[in-house]
């Protein structure tokens, strides 16, 4: 069932919003002027799409940093889905026009909330709902119902936007509000989180802003590059339900489309950060196994990989790390015990060099935040919070692929809105750390107990180059970013 909550007050769109015919006569050159002069002040139209899912706790929060912005868009839709708290009773408070003045001229943005009851496409279908909402805009802006932008985010989007038209989309830079935290186990993942945006956007800012994935907590699209994606695609709506990172999937078709992907140079939003470990997993899962789903090769659920996209270079990138990083960090322990039950491990000032550099890379990523806190920099420094932190994405890794490999029938989307409203039961996110213990206990058991003295020796000789060879690659792939200029920007 479908709600829809009116306007009240206000109506009627702002006469920015037109742009008059220039009329022929004697002086058409005049003319001409006045018509370019009236096209160079006309504001370019945005509409702005929220989909909603119990965000109760933060939906007001939204709409209050959308009226707050320098530039607000034309007309707010808040599509509610799914939801079964007081989303949509909040938002409608909002509903309306509301007016300001911008250089002496009345501007309008109205607010319209659009109870959708349930729907099976979940976010998706709130996003290509609200596509069709503002379809005759110049552009779309898509936030998330935790989300909050600064108040300059959508001035600074629209203009980025305006200033080169190949461009598709543009992503805010994402971080975490840590202000309101008090647990320890709170502050420790939010800290994690804050980390992996701020190196994840200082990658692509430095990468000449190019961007593989159009977040939707803060984005902006062209309303033309989202309808050539339809056109190529032969699709109906631009996001598909065909991934589970949707996103991801959008930002591959409007490259595909000959559209740039972004991440803004200005705009900046806070996002809403997972403060449990099962709500961590179940987002990370999720956007580990989309990831994967995009990059396989082959048809899967109706849907074919795309491994050698462009846009996925970095994806590929990301996951050979973590696989090294687990690597190293399960081979190093297996063979430190082996050797010291042998009585054959010969110290190396060698192999302080790698956790030494990654110590420094945590410092700097910290070092790199726009607002960075006294708690980002005892994150990096203390070593041990940055290093478990690690090991929790290991598992998230491990659990996607096995999911993935095994093909598991689960909906991931149910998973994580479970595990955010604390309704998951099994702690999920510590199985890999199960796994991992039960497999170094068995090859040390091995070790110890079924090989000879010959084949101990050779395995350790064998074990300990092997992994000095991956140590070495891993090291000089943290080097890049720990060398690499920032030339003044901020993550």
């Amino acid at each position: 069932m479908s709600t829809e909550y009116p306007l009240t007050g206000l109506t009627g769109l702002p006469s920015w919003q037109s742009v008059p015919s220039p009329r022929g006569g004697p002086d058409t050159d005049t003319t001409s002027r006045v018509a370019a002069r009236q096209l160079e002040r006309r504001r370019p139209t945005v509409g702005c799409v929220v989909p909603a899912y119990n965000e109760a706790v933060s939906i007001a929060g939204v709409l209050d940093s959308m009226l707050s912005q320098t530039r607000r868009p034309d007309a707010i839709h808040v599509i509610v889905n799914n939801t079964t708290d007081d989303t949509a009773r909040i938002a409608a408070w909002y509903a309306g026009a509301h007016e300001m003045l911008v250089d002496g001229e009345r501007v309008i943005t109205e607010i319209h909330v659009h109870d959708l009851g349930t729907m099976d496409d979940k976010k998706v279908g709130a996003l290509n709902y609200g596509f069709r909402l503002v379809d005759g805009m110049d552009y779309l802006l898509g936030i998330d119902g935790d989300t909050s932008a600064d108040p300059y985010a959508v001035q600074q989007l629209i203009e980025e936007m305006e200033s080169d038209p190949t461009i598709g989309g543009i992503s805010a830079i994402y971080s975490i509000d840590d202000s309101a935290l008090d647990g320890i186990k709170e502050k420790f993942l939010i800290c994690g989180q804050r980390a992996q945006f701020s190196s994840f956007n200082m990658r692509n800012l430095l990468n000449d802003r190019q961007m593989a994935v159009l977040g939707g907590q803060l984005s902006i699209f062209s309303m033309e590059a989202l309808h050539a994606v339809t056109s190529a695609g032969h699709q109906i709506q631009p996001w598909l339900t065909v991934s589970e990172v949707e996103d991801s999937l959008l930002s591959l078709q409007i490259q595909s489309a000959g559209y740039k992907t972004m991440i803004s140079a200005t705009a900046r939003a806070n996002v809403g950060g997972m403060d449990t470990f099962r709500a961590l997993d179940a987002q990370q899962v999720k956007w580990n196994y989309g990831c994967i789903d995009l990059m396989w090769p082959g048809v899967r659920d109706g849907h074919r990989g795309q491994p050698f996209h462009p846009n996925l270079r970095i994806r590929w990138l990301d996951n050979f790390s973590m696989l090294f990083n687990g690597i190293t960090r399960v081979g190093f322990a297996i063979l430190l015990t082996c050797a010291l039950m042998f009585h054959a491990f010969v110290f190396s000032w060698w192999w302080v060099v790698p956790p030494v550099i990654g110590y420094l890379l945590n410092i700097r990523i910290a070092h790199s935040m726009a607002k960075v806190t006294r708690r980002d920099y005892l994150f990096a420094l203390l070593f041990f919070p940055a290093e478990f932190y690690t090991w929790v994405r290991l598992g998230h890794f491990v659990r996607a692929w096995s999911q993935f490999f095994f093909a598991e029938a689960k909906d991931n989307w149910a998973a994580q809105a479970k595990a955010e409203s604390g309704k998951s039961s099994l702690p999920m996110w510590l199985v890999p750390f199960g796994v991992t213990t039960v497999f170094y206990t068995s090859c040390v058991l091995v070790f110890d107990q079924v090989l000879s003295a010959v084949v101990k020796s050779n395995v350790l000789w064998v074990g300990w180059r092997a992994l000095g060879a991956i140590t070495v690659i891993q090291t000089l792939a943290m080097l890049i970013p720990l060398l690499r200029p920032h030339r003044g920007l901020k993550a």
